[in-house]
């Protein structure tokens, strides 16, 4: 690694480039990090990290039913995506959703109490781990891959507006094989729309590689005629410089990308998925030790000298307290009450309006 010092400014060089679909290149191989950013990017990452653990705890207590999909190995996407957006920029993405929601705004009390299914969960409990909202996030979606022609949507919304945001669209390697996506692409090609389609590739869609599910597997070429981008989904900082270099290609009106970022998930595909069926332990751990990435950023941050080891302990410290107290919150918060399976079924209700329960003789009238 080779570091310049330059006051609270370290310049740290790339491990592996970018490669490119259609492209000349562009994005560069040296990353320029302040302190503030260090702290910044440690501090997210590795508050994803301990929420998802928690998780996996609340799961494990039964305090979390229904499907759990855990982000863990993959923090580097989204904190590295996310510090190229803009509060009015979109993004929408799969059931992976926790680490996504958590850095678009919503608190931490509010994905895990939405995860134990509690009234101030950011979807009313009403959600769970695979439907959560927020400002401008549109969410995790049950659907493979239907959150790819939803993102082109929401991108055809903000060009119709006349606006310069964009929309990050994502899905995971097997989701890629959706014939949706593909008609999404051509969408968005045609009408130059400013969407940048992201696959997290993390080498397994369910319980099957990559390989095995796939011809290409060169997934930033999917686009044809796309352009596409290759980028180290375990290094934030590659990744962040790619997504900054992509929002302005797409904000300029050149229409959209295919970004691909290679990374990894440590948890099997869900909670009913131990992940040891189709890969090795000794796999897992081999990526946890030489590729993780937020050990890996802590290491060269301190080793830079932008942040002490004490620092990074008072940081660990602080998020295990947050932590906790909303596994506190999220266990002893009240549930929704029964009048709220008929209450957000239409946008504007009628006075009077009755709603329908589950079988034609049983109807609620909403206050």
């Amino acid at each position: 690694m080779n570091v310049v010092r330059a006051q609270s400014t370290v310049e740290f060089e790339g491990k592996n480039p970018c490669q490119y679909h259609k492209l000349d290149g562009g994005i560069g191989t040296k990353f320029t990090l302040s302190r503030d950013d260090a702290i910044k990017y440690y501090t997210q990452m590795k508050s994803i990290r301990t929420m998802e653990t928690a998780a996996g705890n609340l799961y494990k207590e039964k305090a979390i039913r229904g499907f759990c999909h855990l982000y863990s190995g993959q923090e580097a996407c989204c904190i590295g995506l996310n510090a190229a957006l803009r509060d009015t920029d979109a993004v929408i993405t799969a059931y992976r959703a926790h680490g996504w929601t958590l850095i678009r705004g919503v608190s931490m009390v509010g994905v895990l109490a939405e995860l134990t299914g509690r009234k101030t969960g950011c979807a009313q409990g009403k959600g769970g781990s695979m439907h959560m909202y927020g400002p401008n996030f549109f969410g995790g979606n049950g659907i493979v891959g239907a959150q790819v022609p939803l993102g082109a949507g929401i991108a055809l919304a903000m060009k119709y507006k006349g606006t310069d945001n964009l929309c990050m669209a994502l899905y995971g390697d097997g989701a890629a094989n959706q014939g949706q996506v593909f008609e999404a692409y051509n969408m968005a090609a045609l009408w130059d729309l400013p969407v940048i389609f992201i696959c997290e590739n993390n080498g397994f869609g369910m319980g099957t590689s990559v390989d095995r599910a796939a011809h290409c597997t060169e997934f930033y070429k999917r686009g044809d005629y796309i352009p596409g981008i290759w980028v180290d989904g375990m290094d934030v900082l590659a990744v962040r410089e790619a997504a900054q270099w992509a929002a302005a290609y797409v904000r300029s009106g050149k229409g959209p990308l295919v970004m691909e970022l290679a990374t990894y998930r440590y948890h099997g595909h869900s909670m009913s998925d131990p992940g040891t069926s189709y890969r090795t332990r000794e796999q897992i751990q081999e990526v946890r030790t030489k590729r993780d990435p937020i050990t890996g950023f802590k290491d060269r941050i301190v080793g830079a000298e932008l942040v002490t080891a004490e620092e990074i302990k008072a940081i660990d410290d602080k998020i295990k307290k947050e932590v906790d107290d909303g596994v506190m919150h999220a266990k002893n918060d009240p549930e929704p009450s029964p009048e709220e399976l008929y209450s957000h079924v239409y946008s504007q209700l009628i006075p009077g309006t009755q709603i329908r329960g589950c079988d034609p003789f049983t109807y609620y009238t909403p206050k």
